[in-house]
């Protein structure tokens, strides 16, 4: 009997696929300026480092709507990987976009 989903996202998904890159490349950044905007408490947030390659991804293939990274987060099995099946709704994307990591971006080294 044929299997329809794979027991391991990553069965399916090459070695130098762009989605393994964006995963080492994020995992390599220093994000401890965004970590700091997490006051804690309240309900358990998605983790940033997630949200940021699932982030990068989309821009990488040219989707920049929240509505339809939320939806590649339930049926592209790239994004599956790349965020672990979490799927973050579209306000969770928008907020961590425009609140958490505009001001991120925006901020000066002094």
């Amino acid at each position: 009997m044929g299997v329809l989903f794979p027991s391991r996202l990553d069965e399916n998904i090459a070695s130098d696929a762009p989605v393994r890159l964006v995963n080492r490349i994020v995992d390599d950044l220093d994000i401890s300026p965004l970590l700091s905007t997490y006051n804690g408490g309240g309900c358990p947030a998605y983790y940033p480092r997630m949200l940021l390659k699932v982030l990068f991804f989309a821009y990488l293939n040219n989707v920049y709507s929240c509505r339809k990274i939320a939806r590649l987060l339930q049926e592209n099995i790239l994004y599956m990987w790349l965020s672990g099946k979490s799927t973050p709704d579209f306000r969770t994307i928008n907020d961590f976009r425009s609140k958490r990591l505009k001001g991120c971006i925006h901020r000066r080294k002094k």
